[in-house]
């Protein structure tokens, strides 16, 4: 199973829509907040992919009826998706990853910080994608992906 992590989009369509083109084939399609407008164009222009796609509310995404975060479960693992912004990501991860094991999660997939993040830490495996459109890492935009299968999981990020 793929599942395709983007996040930070702060209002760049082209970014999101390039992200998302170019991986139709992920069983999964998470946006992590702040950029919850350009989403619902894209998802108006590409209702058929609408039933792969799952976001979250970011700081940025005033008004949102989106949830903060949501779990989800894959095969033997299960996933916390968050913006990260209420849970002080920008200091610490460590009360993501006290709700997350609290909730039984095992991956965790955090944005907000702009910063690509790829690890496994106290048996988390842990991804931020970095912003799709204005990164704060000195690196070029990226989004990430998460492959499960039977043998693992693997996380990873990519350039835009």
């Amino acid at each position: 199973m793929r599942i395709v992590v983007l996040s930070d989009t702060h209002g760049n369509f082209h970014a999101l829509e390039k992200v998302i083109m170019r991986n139709t084939d992920a069983d999964w399609i998470f946006h992590l907040g702040d950029g919850e407008r350009e989403l619902d164009i894209f998802l108006y222009s590409h209702p058929e992919l609408a039933q792969k796609i799952i976001h979250v509310a970011g700081n940025c995404d005033y008004n949102s009826l989106s949830p903060e975060y949501f779990t989800l479960p894959v095969m033997d693992h299960k996933i916390i998706a968050t913006h990260g912004h209420l849970f002080s990501v920008t200091h610490s991860l460590d009360k993501l990853k006290e709700t997350a094991r609290e909730l039984g999660c095992d991956i965790i997939l955090y944005g907000h910080t702009h910063i690509r993040d790829e690890r496994f830490e106290d048996g988390f495996f842990i991804l931020n994608p970095g912003s799709a459109s204005c990164p704060r890492d000195g690196d070029v935009p990226s989004f990430g992906h998460v492959d499960i299968s039977e043998a693992g999981v693997v996380i990873n990020t990519a350039d835009v």
